[in-house]
């Protein structure tokens, strides 16, 4: 039985950050370990609730309720065992995942602080390296069917993990040169270090997964060619088609770059550096993408923008100015807009905002401004309100309001529109729907024998969507292919995160 007064007895607490001038001097996480009596004492505010809203929260079923009061009582080894039965990865999304499930604990229904709900995970996950080094888990009976798992984001991974263990032959297929999708390319490392990934994917090579890396489906390797090789296909190509704004004036100027390309070119070169080999910061074509001496200017207001700036710190940018479209969020749920246990409209300070940097509300850009060469040296900004009229959102400019700030370096995090379009698409006969996604049926199929989850299907969003989109998707294939028994379905191809009606 839970302790019915932890939560009264203890107050929410996390592991203090790595100092500011430690941490923007290197690449390293920015939460160190929180020591298990830390952990145990906010694992003992969880009140097993008689409906654990938690659960709601998150679509991949964890047992939040049962691993906490296992952490509290010392058992970590089943600590382990019942966060994995829900979750592949617990140390991606421990460090990922903004925490939906946090948002839904009861205790935020009266006035309490939730849960740690992300910590303890992390710190379970963490348990789980120490104790067994991952121990593979590989099937005792081959079922001599194969599959094909295009992209090794966290769905993809999730899915081969879940195929593999259920005896089949998977093959991964990545058209990059590493495993990894987004977590390897996309977060920076103070986020995730990727010693965390490289540990996963030991794991799932010996339970018998394999990875073929620079491998371009739809142009090295035809569809035909992968239908004919593999019993099944699961496409799980990811959300990378970043909004652009092509419409405003000096948007083709230098220095004017998708975030995601920042991004990816700094973990570059901090994989390379962990290689011993020398590197730049810059685009596949060679132009720079570095912020150190720059003044930087970042256009959005979520993860991805706070990933920026984190990132544009650590490459020792000069001055860093993000801008978001909105209103400055209020610092408590508002419940007539977002009641509990939704996810509340608030704001979010990352720890990249305590590095540095000013973030500035309710400003649109009308103009990057050319420096007479091509370069941008400005963005021309001004006060706008935003309002929603049936169903459109309508930006108005405050006149007279404008203003310019200086700008080296713009970096657009303003969203993603879906999958990228590319040649598997066509080849496998499937299509992206208008909001860039690709549609599925209600056996997870696009397009007969292939399958789409994550957020090619989804569109961008959570970590532990794409993980339970994965494992319902692996489920519906293992069916698919005659397999003995059934795996584990957190989701349908239809279901959408709480929210209010």
């Amino acid at each position: 039985m839970p302790d019915p007064n932890g939560f009264l007895r203890y107050d929410r607490r996390l592991p203090a950050r790595r100092p500011v001038p430690v941490r923007i001097s290197d690449w390293r996480e920015v939460y160190p370990p929180a020591g298990e009596e830390l952990i145990r004492e906010q694992a003992t505010r969880c009140m097993d609730c008689g409906i654990p809203f938690c659960h709601d929260g998150c679509p991949l079923g964890n047992r939040i309720p049962d691993w906490n009061d296992l952490v509290r009582t010392g058992n970590w080894d089943a600590a382990v065992e019942s966060l994995h039965a829900t979750n592949n990865f617990p140390e991606f999304t421990g460090r990922l995942c903004p925490a939906p499930c946090e948002a839904a604990c009861v205790l935020g229904l009266g006035g309490q602080q939730p849960v740690t709900i992300k910590q303890v995970e992390v710190e379970i996950a963490d348990a789980a390296v120490a104790r067994d080094g991952l121990r593979p888990r590989p099937a005792p009976t081959p079922t001599g069917r194969s599959v094909a798992v295009v992209g090794s984001g966290p769905a993809g991974l999730a899915a081969a993990q879940q195929l593999a263990r259920a005896g089949h032959t998977v093959t991964v297929y990545e058209r990059d040169d590493a495993i990894g999708g987004l977590l390897r390319y996309g977060i920076p490392d103070f986020k995730l270090e990727k010693q965390h990934i490289d540990k996963r994917l030991a794991q799932l090579t010996a339970e018998g997964v394999r990875f073929r890396t620079g491998v371009h489906v739809g142009v090295d390797v035809t569809a035909e060619q992968m239908r004919a090789e593999h019993d099944a296909v699961l496409l799980a190509c990811g959300a990378l088609q970043g909004r652009d704004t092509p419409e405003t004036p000096g948007r083709e100027l230098r220095g004017v770059h998708q975030a995601m390309s920042h991004l990816v070119a700094a973990n570059r070169v901090v994989a390379a550096a962990g290689d011993g080999r020398p590197a730049l910061a810059a685009l596949p074509d060679g132009t720079p993408i570095d912020a150190a001496g720059k003044h930087v200017v970042i256009i959005g207001g979520g993860d991805t923008a706070a990933d920026c700036l984190g990132v544009a710190h650590r490459q020792g940018a000069a001055g860093v100015h993000q801008l978001d479209l909105y209103p400055q969020p209020p610092t408590e749920r508002d419940a007539a807009r977002d009641p509990w246990p939704t996810w509340p409209w608030l704001l979010r300070n990352y720890p990249a905002h305590e590095e540095g940097g000013e973030r500035v509300f309710a400003v649109a850009v009308q103009e990057f401004v050319d420096d007479g060469t091509g370069q941008v040296r400005a963005v021309r900004i001004a006060e706008v309100t935003v309002e929603k009229v049936d169903g459109r959102r309508i930006v108005t400019p405050l006149p007279g309001s404008e203003r310019e700030i200086p700008a080296d370096l713009v970096l657009l995090a303003i969203g993603f529109e879906g999958t990228e379009e590319q040649p598997l698409l066509a080849q496998f006969g499937v299509t992206r729907n208008g909001r860039g996604a690709v549609d599925a049926r209600g056996d997870w199929q696009a397009a007969d024998g292939v399958f789409v989850a994550g957020d090619m299907h989804r569109g961008a969003s959570l970590i532990v969507w794409a993980i339970a989109e994965g494992r319902a998707a692996a489920a519906a294939i293992h069916t698919y292919l005659g397999g003995v028994g059934e795996l584990p379905a957190p989701v349908d191809p239809a279901r959408q995160p709480l929210a209010a009606r």
